[in-house]
């Protein structure tokens, strides 16, 4: 397997990376345009390409945006209220692996931006019984809500001709470097599909299952027709304005006291506070696929960022790589399968470049870490983040925070 020589992303990294003659990955190189364009002249590119939305004589909301209890959520808003003074309607889908952490973030959010919101809560019943069937045949466990996240606020753009929909960072930017900055790619159903949703939408899944038009009808992509019609578009701000997790939650964690939370297979403890599988159960599976993990984007990042040197990425990722999921049983009890079961699915896509199966057992073979002799010779990466959280210690329950519950409440 060949490794980027910069950062620490693999060339088998699922959103097709590319890695030049000199072994430096196309992530990098992207990245490099965030120490040379001009943002100031960024943002008065997305000022100037926002005033037609604002002129609208729409009185009530003149954009979308989706938002979670986590990510970038408290930054997006913010930006959005208090730089570009636009009136947003905020969506949200439920994901169902909700934490209370999470919970409390989005309703903090809420009452102290004072937007008005729509939130997706898909029965349960269908939830499980999609679950079942992407875990079995695509190796995932989070199909449900990439599709779920990426398609309602689609929905509701088209159903209240809401035209603009703003969302944060584009992945395939921010990770390896798929479009350039400049190119002011947006949001379409054909990235969507192929790297999103690992190339399965909703109609596809009813080729290769026994679900029903029923089960899926909330995970159903708009037609061309009905965008077009109300001219929906979707832009990304990362485009636009210099990306930097990190900083943009250290300022919401100081103005709107965000919560954040330790995670189990990563340092990151602001990003995705309000998931119990992203950084748990869903990484794992990641790292059995591909033999990378979260804790690879992550390093990859702060590098890229000039916080953190390779070594001592090395270092976090031979820390947290092996780490096993505390979550599993959480999920095993709601989807009601057993752990055996659960290991048959996923181990179908193991990449066998980076596993070999031996003695009943499954052993990377080939990793970065495993790759390059170190050893530390500086400190430890910090993030200077502290965690800040009413929960101050990550429980893993067998049960998900499927709907929010008053403050006063255990």
């Amino acid at each position: 397997m060949i490794y980027c020589k910069r950062c620490v992303y693999p060339i088998n990294h699922p959103l097709n990376l590319i890695i030049n003659n000199e072994g430096i990955c196309s992530g990098c190189l992207v990245h490099e345009e965030k120490d040379n364009l001009n943002w100031h002249n960024r943002e008065k590119q997305l000022l100037r390409l926002i005033l037609p939305y604002k002129k609208s004589k729409r009185d009530i909301y003149n954009c979308v945006v989706p938002i979670s209890g986590g990510k970038d959520s408290y930054f997006i808003l913010d930006y959005i209220k208090n730089k570009l003074n636009l009136r947003p309607l905020v969506v949200t889908y439920n994901k169902h692996y909700n934490t209370l952490t999470g919970h409390r973030n989005l309703s903090n959010l809420k009452s102290k931006l004072g937007f008005s919101s729509l939130n997706l809560t898909v029965n349960p019943k269908k939830i499980k019984k999609i679950t079942k069937v992407t875990l079995r045949k695509l190796g995932s466990i989070y199909w449900h809500c990439i599709a779920g996240q990426t398609v309602f606020p689609i929905q509701v753009a088209c159903k209240f001709k809401i035209p603009l929909i703003i969302w944060g960072a584009h992945q395939g930017i921010d990770q390896v470097g798929m479009f350039s900055h400049t190119d002011e790619v947006e949001m379409t159903r054909k990235y969507r599909k192929e790297h999103d949703l690992m190339g399965f939408e909703a109609e596809d899944l009813l080729k290769i299952s026994n679900l029903k038009e029923s089960d899926l009808e909330n995970f159903i992509y708009p037609s061309d027709e009905s965008i077009e019609k109300v001219g929906v578009r979707g832009i990304y701000l990362n485009n636009y304005i210099r990306w930097d997790s990190l900083s943009q939650h250290s300022n919401m964690v100081q103005k709107y006291k965000y919560e954040t939370l330790n995670q189990l297979r990563t340092f990151d403890c602001y990003n995705d506070v309000d998931c119990v599988h992203y950084s748990g159960l869903h990484d794992y599976i990641k790292f059995m696929k591909f033999g990378y993990s979260k804790i690879h984007d992550h390093c990859s990042r702060e590098i890229r960022l000039k916080r953190m040197s390779r070594e001592q990425a090395l270092h976090l990722i031979k820390k947290y790589i092996y780490k096993k999921p505390k979550d599993i049983n959480a999920f095993l009890s709601w989807l009601n399968i057993t752990e055996e079961y659960f290991y048959k699915c996923i181990n179908k896509f193991r990449d066998r470049n980076i596993w070999n199966f031996s003695n009943n057992k499954w052993i990377l073979k080939d990793s970065v870490h495993l790759k390059n002799v170190y050893k530390l010779k500086h400190k430890s990466f910090e993030t200077n983040l502290n965690v800040n959280t009413l929960d101050k210690k990550f429980k893993y329950l067998n049960k998900y925070e499927l709907i929010n519950r008053g403050w006063g409440e255990n």
